[in-house]
């Protein structure tokens, strides 16, 4: 099982702001659409997402929303803070691990975006990490 560092998630209450800022600022720019989350719209989970890159990792800016446990029924990943995501080659050897660890970790599946399965889980201090891996689109 190998993890790879995929994306960092803010959170903002303001995305086109922080949209412009990340492109004015430090240059970042569009991805490859191909390369692009394909967001499950049909959950409504997660709302308007810029996505910009510095062409190996992107990061995701999307809108504040602390009720977005309640929506999802997922404890993990509240979009409040915002997260490390991390992409491995086998989800479920890294979920063993996790369960090996002690560490409590919430199952998104495909949720949230199609064709990623992903898991959320804490840092120590409270940070959000979120490990997926590309799967087989139904």
């Amino acid at each position: 099982m190998k993890l790879k560092l995929h994306h960092i998630n803010l959170c903002s209450s303001n995305v086109p702001e922080m949209d412009r800022f990340y492109r004015d600022v430090l240059t970042l720019d569009d991805d490859e659409p191909a390369k692009l989350p394909p967001l499950n719209q049909d959950k409504g989970l997660v709302g308007d997402v810029s996505f910009v890159t510095d062409g190996d990792i992107q990061m995701h800016l999307t809108p504040r929303d602390v009720l977005n446990s309640f929506r999802s029924g997922h404890v993990v990943n509240p979009l409040e803070r915002g997260h490390i995501a991390y992409r491995t080659d086998d989800i479920q050897a890294f979920m063993a691990h996790l369960d090996a660890q002690g560490v409590s970790y919430s199952d998104w599946g495909s949720d949230a975006v199609k064709g990623w399965h992903q898991v959320f889980f804490y840092d120590p201090e409270g940070n959000v990490i979120e490990v997926h891996q590309l799967v087989d689109v139904d």
